[in-house]
């Protein structure tokens, strides 16, 4: 009889090895090239769509009068809120931020708004509504909405648009001035009365807070606006008297 043959099974050399990760690395980097700016892209696009939706709470919560809540005063009208927010936009302490959460329908606060829904279960359009709201930062009620927070959290800085030379353009940040110095209009009080036109046109430059713990965005906290310098997307509005 013959002796059984063996067969022995090669395996790969260690140069196989070598040439095969490079090729993979490399058709890695092909693919992150390629596909690497549209998931930014995409990424982008949802944080634009997500912030639209809250620009118009922005338009609806800067003229509506609510019971002071710790942010600022009392305001006599819609329009005086609004002037008064437009003005205050720069300071810290009164950054402007705009979010999601989830209320309570069952529970409505004096100001409107629903308590935040704070239980692990429940069901959305049911049990709770997410819903948009627009807080100053010192608002005391800020950090009780947070706790049911849905999503990102977003800033805007608000900057008065002011005519010159024909054409729109910034104003300065933390100032309200006559917008159209030359038609004749007579200088008034520097206050929403003194105003001398009907309609307040502003820019408003949409941020993403770079992080949405609580103890980061309340009062004292280590979120600083003016370290954000690249807005999502920037619309120009206005309010009315």
């Amino acid at each position: 009889m013959n002796a059984p043959t063996l067969r022995f099974r090669r395996g790969f050399t260690l140069m196989e090895t070598v040439i095969a990760i490079g090729v993979l690395a490399l058709l890695l980097t092909a693919f992150l090239a390629v596909f690497g700016p549209a998931t930014g892209n995409l990424r982008k696009a949802i944080s634009v769509q997500e912030a639209d939706r809250l620009s118009a709470a922005l338009e609806r919560e800067l003229v509506t009068l609510r019971p002071s809540t710790g942010g600022s005063d009392d305001y006599t009208t819609g329009f005086d809120k609004a002037y008064e927010w437009i003005k205050a936009a720069p300071d810290a302490g009164n950054a402007i931020l705009l979010y999601q959460y989830r209320g309570d329908p069952t529970q409505l606060r004096a100001d409107g708004t629903m308590e935040p829904y704070t239980k692990n279960d429940g069901v959305a359009g049911k049990d709770f509504i997410v819903q948009p709201a627009v807080r100053q930062r010192g608002d005391s009620l800020l950090l009780e909405d947070l706790a049911a927070l849905d999503g990102r959290i977003f800033t805007v800085k608000l900057t008065q648009l002011v005519f010159d030379g024909g054409q729109l353009t910034r104003g300065e940040a933390g100032q309200i001035t006559d917008p159209t110095p030359d038609d004749g209009d007579p200088a008034g009080s520097a206050d929403s009365n003194g105003y001398p036109e009907a309609v307040i046109a502003f820019a408003a430059e949409f941020f993403i807070v770079p992080n949405s713990a609580p103890d980061y965005v309340k009062p004292g906290g280590k979120f600083n606006p003016a370290n954000l310098t690249k807005p999502i997307f920037t619309r120009n509005l206005a309010v009315r008297r």
